[in-house]
C-alpha cells in the first residue's frame, strides 16, 4: 500500500445556501468556521500515525464549499499536512470551488499558494437550471470565473449535471459545447439524482417538478460520452473525463481502491482492510476532536465485502476488473462465480472480457452500477 501512495480528503462542511438536490453534510452558518478549521487541523495531527509508512500524493478539499475558506485557512491546513505526513514531491492539491467565490482577487491569491488544481461547480450554463438547483451563482459568474481561472491555473475541472427536468438533448449539447469552449482539461458530469429528504424530492412529491426519465438520462450520458471522446477526452471513470495527463489523481485513487484518509465531519476513510466514517454533526465532531477523541465508526471488511467493492469500483473505470487479481486476493471460487454471473452480460455485449480484464462496453457503461450489483457475491464470506 505504502509504495502506491495515499490521499487525504478534507471535508469543509459549509455552504452559503443549500442546493435543492444536495444530500451532502454541510451547514449554512459560518459562525463556527474558525473553530472547525482548528478541529480539522487537530484531527490531522491525531491521525498522523495511520500514514506513517505512506506517501501522500493527493490533498483534496471537498464539501460543502471549500472556497468559502480564506486563503490563510487553506494554507494552515496544508501546512499541517506537510508538518505531520510524508508528502510526495509534486502532490495534486485540489480545491472544490463555486463560481461566486472565485473573484479575480481570490483566483490570483489561490494561484500563488499551494493549490494546483481547481474543481469548479458550474453544473449548467443555463440560468433556468441554476435556479431550479438553487445554485448561489449565475451564468455570467460561471463564464467569468472560468475565463479568469484559465489565466492562472492549467489544471481545471468543471462539474456538469445532466438528466435535468425539461432538458432537451439540444440544450444538453449546447451545455457541453459551452464547456468545451473554455478548453478545460477535465470534466466531471453526474446524473441529477432525487435524493430522499432534499428540497428536490419534495418538489417531485408535490408534482411541481417532473424528473427526467431513465431513457432521457441515458441518452444525455451517451451524448456526453460521444462529444467528449470526439473532443479528445478519455472517459476513465463513468463520471470523469480527462485529457491525457489530466486524469484526477484523487478520483483515480478512489476508483482504484488506494488508501485515503477523510478529515472532517462525515468524511470517509479506507485503508484496504477497513472503512471508517466520521460523525456527520458539526458540534459533536468539534467537541470530540477538542477532547482528543476520533468520532469515527469503523467497519472491518470481509473478503466478500472487498470483492463486492472491487467489482463496483472496477466496472466504473477504464481499468476494469482483473480476474487474476480476484483469484489471487479473494480465491478461485470468486473468480468462477464472476465468470459464470458475467456470461449473460457478455452475451448482451454490455461487458467485454479481454485477456483477464473485464470491462463495460460503451453500451454497458451507463448501466455499470446495476451490472455490478448483479455480480456481487451474496452468500460467501
Amino acid at each position: 500500500m505504502g509504495a502506491e501512495g495515499a490521499g487525504i480528503y478534507i471535508h469543509i462542511p459549509f455552504c452559503k445556501q443549500a442546493c435543492h438536490y444536495c444530500d451532502f453534510h454541510f451547514s449554512t452558518s459560518m459562525e463556527k468556521k474558525e473553530t472547525m478549521v482548528r478541529a480539522l487541523i487537530k484531527e490531522l495531527e491525531l491521525r498522523k500515525s495511520e500514514f506513517k509508512d505512506d506517501n501522500v500524493e493527493t490533498i483534496y478539499f471537498g464539501g460543502g464549499t471549500p472556497s468559502v475558506l480564506e486563503h490563510k485557512e487553506i494554507e494552515r491546513i496544508i501546512n499541517t499536512v506537510y508538518e505531520n505526513y510524508n508528502v510526495s514531491d509534486n502532490p495534486e492539491i485540489t480545491l472544490e470551488a463555486n463560481p461566486d467565490d472565485l473573484t479575480e482577487e481570490k483566483i490570483l491569491e489561490l494561484s500563488q499558494g499551494p493549490i494546483n488544481r481547481l474543481s469548479i461547480g458550474i453544473q449548467s450554463f443555463f440560468e433556468e437550471d441554476l435556479k431550479l438547483m438553487n445554485r448561489a451563482h449565475n451564468v455570467e459568474q460561471a463564464e467569468k470565473c472560468l475565463r479568469l481561472a484559465s489565466r492562472h491555473f492549467d489544471n481545471i475541472s468543471i462539474d456538469l449535471i445532466y438528466g435535468m427536468p425539461n432538458m432537451s438533448v439540444a440544450r444538453w449539447k449546447k451545455n457541453i459545447e459551452k464547456a468545451l469552449s473554455f478548453n478545460v482539461p477535465h470534466i466531471s458530469s453526474y446524473a441529477l439524482t432525487v435524493e430522499p429528504k432534499t428540497a428536490l424530492a419534495r418538489f417531485v412529491e408535490k408534482e411541481l417538478i417532473v424528473p427526467a426519465t431513465d431513457e432521457e438520462t441515458q441518452e444525455h450520458f451517451h451524448v456526453l460520452y460521444q462529444m467528449l471522446l470526439e473532443a479528445g477526452y478519455d472517459c476513465y471513470e463513468i463520471s470523469n473525463f480527462g485529457k491525457p495527463g489530466y486524469f484526477s489523481k484523487n478520483n483515480s485513487a478512489y476508483w482504484q481502491q488506494k488508501k485515503y484518509m477523510g478529515i472532517g465531519p462525515s468524511a470517509h476513510s479506507f485503508d484496504g482492510r477497513r472503512r471508517g466514517w466520521n460523525i456527520n454533526n458539526n458540534p459533536k465532531y468539534i467537541k470530540a476532536i477538542e477532547n482528543g477523541e476520533l468520532p469515527m465508526e469503523i467497519e472491518v471488511l470481509t473478503t466478500r465485502d472487498k470483492y463486492n467493492e472491487y467489482i463496483m469500483t472496477g466496472l466504473r473505470t477504464v481499468w476494469g476488473v482483473s480476474l487474476n487479481r480476484i483469484q489471487r486476493e479473494y480465491g478461485g471460487k470468486y473468480e468462477e462465480y464472476l465468470l459464470l454471473q458475467s456470461e449473460k452480460f457478455r452475451d448482451q455485449e454490455l461487458l467485454n472480457l479481454d485477456g483477464d480484464i473485464l470491462t463495460t462496453t460503451q453500451k454497458g457503461k451507463f448501466l455499470a452500477d446495476g451490472i455490478a450489483a448483479d455480480l456481487f457475491m451474496i452468500n460467501l464470506s
